[in-house]
């Protein structure tokens, strides 16, 4: 009974740790300090499968005030809510597009936005085709009070 309660501890302990890996975050200095180098860009499994790194590029999605363009819902001017891309979809070619420069803006998001945090809105982007309309507007509740695109002041730190 002894060997029972043992295992049965064991795997009360080990269980719940194994459900996080999903959501795993990162602050040491192996976050990325370069644009993806190609579509097989090893480090993109760190964003593109990470719920919390997906979150995270919604919420930035949001304060550098994309939605002026794309709407709230991501459906706007270009609809990023579907699989057909203009520019390419791999990681490497959308990273590229968002960091570049678009009609109407003064320079390129990738002068004004940190690299971590466009890998983080590149798969967000990348996303957006398996997030139901009821998570995004879940995401959009969330960031209620958080800033947004009309009171952005610069880079979020």
């Amino acid at each position: 009974m002894n060997r029972f309660r043992r295992a049965l501890l064991t795997g009360l302990i080990v269980l719940p740790a194994t459900g996080c890996s999903a959501e795993s975050r990162s602050a040491g200095p192996d976050l990325p300090q370069t644009a993806p180098t190609g579509a097989q860009d090893p480090r993109a499994a760190a964003y593109e499968r990470n719920l919390y790194q997906v979150a995270q590029g919604g919420r930035y999605f949001t304060w550098y005030g994309c939605s002026g363009c794309h709407g709230g819902n991501a459906q706007g001017a270009r609809n990023l809510g579907d699989r057909a891309w203009v520019h390419g979809g791999d990681l490497d070619q959308v990273y590229g597009f968002i960091a570049s420069q678009h009609p109407g803006t003064p320079a390129g998001y990738g002068s004004r936005i940190p690299t971590e945090q466009l890998w983080q809105i590149t798969a967000y982007v990348r996303n957006l085709p398996r997030l139901t309309p009821e998570k995004r507007r879940r995401q959009d509740a969330d960031q209620v009070g958080e800033p947004q695109g009309s009171n952005w002041t610069g880079p979020v730190q």
